[in-house]
């Protein structure tokens, strides 16, 4: 990003962030309505700023070093560093060496777990792009959370990733207590767009290895079949953020050359045989979202398969607004009615 576009975003940004939520409705100017949905006029602002300084895809560039740092910039105009008990950076074992955490813990928690991977596609996003929800999910939810930083495409192929987020998972059961939780069967997994993915998959991977289940899947507008081009994908497949281009440029960096296919219930959740057995989840989509109706379908097949599924559906907004709450508006809203719900299904177990 050049130094005047960086600016501008900057100066963008504040702005929004001052504009009375009043005012937002009347300066978004038309409504944006579509599939029986309108967008969220805080969003529709943020989505114009975005055009304007050429930052309205999360990746644009076939340069994957560059688009990593696109999204640390952008994620770095949305940091409002909510305070929580105690931030603390460690390492953990893996399957191919140390894995990079960060632990969140809350003043006053609930006794749970959450395990949580970070989206961007498989390729970008770390432990700084996600810290913000990180310590909003910590504070509001009252539990805490261990950030994972699963090694990324396409210097790792599939299934690297997951196999970091697994060996992630069965070691923070492990070490439970002392994590924040009460007891190894109150460590729940969740993330958001590639790691509501990686929470499911791991799901699967503990029922199937006879390992402590999660408590929870937290399922924050999922990748869950890179096989099928569902409704929703062709709708939003321009102009909401996540592209078709930027959803092909992923699959294309994570699968390319890892000997799976999508079609792999270790890529694609959904397309597993068996979904009987699974934690309970809590699963939330976005309206304006290319992977929406894959997200419902994967709560829907979870209930007929007899799981618990509680499924909130965010008509007004776009993937990726569990990162957008600093903005207030529909994001905020939202945010704060998942984390609550979050808080409310931990605490019942």
């Amino acid at each position: 990003m050049s130094p005047t576009t960086d600016l501008v975003l900057r100066i963008g940004t504040a702005v929004l962030l001052r504009v009375p939520l009043g005012a937002r409705k009347a300066l978004a100017g038309r409504r944006v309505v579509l599939d029986g949905n309108t967008l969220d006029p805080t969003t529709q602002l943020m989505l114009r700023s975005m055009k304007l300084t050429g930052k309205d895809s999360i990746a644009r560039s076939p340069d994957v070093a560059h688009n990593r740092e696109r999204l640390r910039q952008s994620a770095g105009l949305l940091t409002a560093k909510t305070a929580v008990g105690q931030v603390r950076d460690f390492e953990i074992p893996g399957p191919a060496g140390a894995i990079p955490v960060r632990h969140y813990r809350p003043d006053e928690g609930i006794g749970a777990l959450l395990v949580f991977f970070h989206g961007g596609g498989f390729v970008m996003g770390d432990l700084d792009t996600h810290d913000q929800a990180c310590r909003q999910t910590c504070h509001d939810a009252k539990v805490s959370v261990l950030s994972v930083d699963y090694r990324l495409a396409p210097e790792h192929k599939a299934p690297a990733g997951v196999e970091d987020s697994f060996a992630a998972y069965l070691w923070a059961v492990e070490h439970a207590v002392e994590l924040g939780a009460s007891a190894p069967d109150r460590v729940a997994v969740g993330g958001d767009s590639a790691g509501g993915n990686l929470a499911a998959v791991v799901s699967q991977l503990a029922r199937d290895a006879g390992a402590q289940l999660p408590a929870l899947q937290f399922l924050i507008y999922p990748v869950v079949d890179s096989t099928v081009q569902r409704r929703s994908r062709e709708l939003f497949r321009e102009g909401f953020y996540l592209t078709r281009e930027a959803i092909d440029w992923c699959d294309s960096q994570y699968l390319g050359g890892s000997g799976l296919e999508a079609a792999d219930p270790r890529v694609s959740p959904l397309l597993a045989d068996d979904l009987a057995g699974l934690p309970p989840a809590l699963v939330a989509t976005a309206g304006f979202d290319p992977l929406r109706d894959e997200g419902n379908e994967y709560a829907e097949r979870l209930r007929a398969a007899g799981v618990p599924a509680d499924l909130r559906v965010y008509g007004s907004l776009i993937h990726g607004f569990y990162n957008m709450a600093p903005l207030g508006g529909g994001p905020a809203a939202a945010v704060a009615e998942l984390t609550s719900a979050l808080r409310a299904h931990l605490s019942r177990r």
